[in-house]
């Protein structure tokens, strides 16, 4: 048994147990509430309710509706595009992490590097299944002919009421969508429930994790540290920049929103790592992938103190960045851009 336990190896123990059961308690006072509060500032099922017309309208403030996984904040940008973009991203970076993964062998997933590569690399490629999906469903879904063949689609922004009208063809269905057939709405609404929820967490784990990843990488492994998988050459460069690169792409071109309180999943992402490495020690492994995640050291519970609140800053980064397309975006472009709460 390689993992020796110390008394201050305790309260190493006691901040991630701390950390995993607040965690907890924050998704069971937001994301069990919503489900019951039909008021609730934040959705947990990621579906819009249907008005008495049969339509999809515009839903709360941070809620999300199944059309915002696959639409983008653009109102001319079709959403195909998000889909190349998804696919393109997924393809790069399953290219990169091949490479890793030829060079180093599956050993490089004791890193939590790969952990979180291969975390955005599964929300690239469900992002490319959904959008894939409700491009279909958008297509698919036969627009009656009121009159004539185009039809005017208003969108309301909030904050300043400016009613934009956007013509569409049939074949060019863009923006907010009006899925105006009951049977492919329920359809597609009962698909997005599931993995669409599961795309918007995956999200925003991933948006604290790459900061959190690359931040570390660049500022405290690359100048003070020295391991032999994480020295900078191409591949380690491309590794902690094109995920963050990738992900913030995709945050400007997305709906999804950004809420604060999800950063318990982030939390409990490092959690399941750091009890994933104290495993593995305790199975006989005898080297640490991170010298700062070292138990055998008096400093230990000070590195896993200062690591845990260094992720409120990580993910509060991201969030900046969704705030800051949010609020500056709609200025510079007030007729192209609708706001993702």
């Amino acid at each position: 048994m390689a993992l020796v336990v110390y008394w201050y190896d305790f309260i190493c123990f006691g901040i991630v147990a701390a950390a995993f059961i607040g965690s907890l308690w924050v998704l069971w006072m937001k994301e069990a509430a919503s489900r019951s509060d039909e008021e609730s500032t934040y959705e947990s099922l990621l579906a819009a309710r249907p008005d008495a017309d049969g339509f999809v309208r515009a839903t709360p403030r941070a809620h999300v509706g199944s059309n915002q996984l696959w639409t983008s904040c653009w109102i001319r940008v079709h959403p195909v595009w998000l889909v190349v973009t998804r696919f393109v991203s997924f393809v790069v970076m399953a290219g990169l992490l091949s490479w890793d993964i030829a060079r180093w062998g599956a050993s490089s997933f004791v890193y939590y590097t790969e952990w979180t590569f291969t975390l955005v690399m599964v929300y690239f490629a469900l992002g490319t299944a959904i959008s894939v999906y409700g491009c279909w469903v958008c297509l698919s879904t036969p627009i009656p002919e009121n009159g004539g063949r185009d039809q005017s689609l208003k969108i309301e922004v909030e904050e300043g009421r400016i009613a934009i009208s956007a013509t569409y063809h049939e074949k060019n269905v863009w923006g907010k969508i009006k899925l105006q057939s009951q049977y492919a709405q329920e359809e597609f609404q009962k698909r997005a429930g599931f993995w669409g929820y599961l795309m918007q967490t995956i999200y925003q784990t991933c948006g604290g994790a790459v900061i959190l990843t690359d931040i570390v990488f660049w500022t405290v492994i690359v100048p003070f540290l020295s391991i032999k998988h994480l020295e900078l050459n191409t591949l380690m460069g491309l590794m902690h920049t094109v995920n963050a690169v990738l992900l913030i792409l995709d945050t400007l071109l997305n709906s999804l929103p950004f809420p604060w309180f999800r950063i318990a999943y982030f939390v409990q992402w490092s959690c399941l790592y750091v009890v994933f490495l104290w495993v593995l020690h305790a199975c006989g492994l005898t080297w640490w992938p991170y010298p700062f995640l070292e138990l055998n050291t008096p400093w230990a519970p000070l590195w896993y103190f200062v690591l845990a609140v260094l992720h409120i800053p990580c993910y509060g980064l991201y969030a900046l960045i969704v705030k800051a397309k949010n609020s500056f975006l709609p200025r510079l472009f007030p007729h192209d851009f609708v706001r993702s709460y």
